[in-house]
C-alpha cells in the first residue's frame, strides 16, 4: 500500500501542475495545501494504518 499512495500522490501532483500549467485551474499549490492539509494527513494516515495490517497478516 504504500508504494501505491506515492504513486497515487506523484499522479495528482503532476495533474495539479499540468492543469495549472494549461491555465485549466487556477489555484496555487500553497492554497490548495492551507485548504486540503487535513485530508493530506488522514490519506497518510490510512495508508500508514493498512501498511501495518499487511505486515502482522504476513507474521
Amino acid at each position: 500500500m504504500r508504494g501505491n499512495f506515492g504513486a497515487i500522490a506523484l499522479i495528482f501532483l503532476g495533474t495539479f501542475f499540468l492543469l495549472s500549467n494549461l491555465n485549466l485551474i487556477n489555484i496555487s499549490l500553497i492554497e490548495v495545501f492551507r485548504i486540503w492539509w487535513p485530508a493530506i494527513l488522514i490519506a497518510v494516515g490510512v495508508s500508514m494504518f493498512f501498511a501495518n495490517r499487511e505486515r502482522k497478516d504476513k507474521d
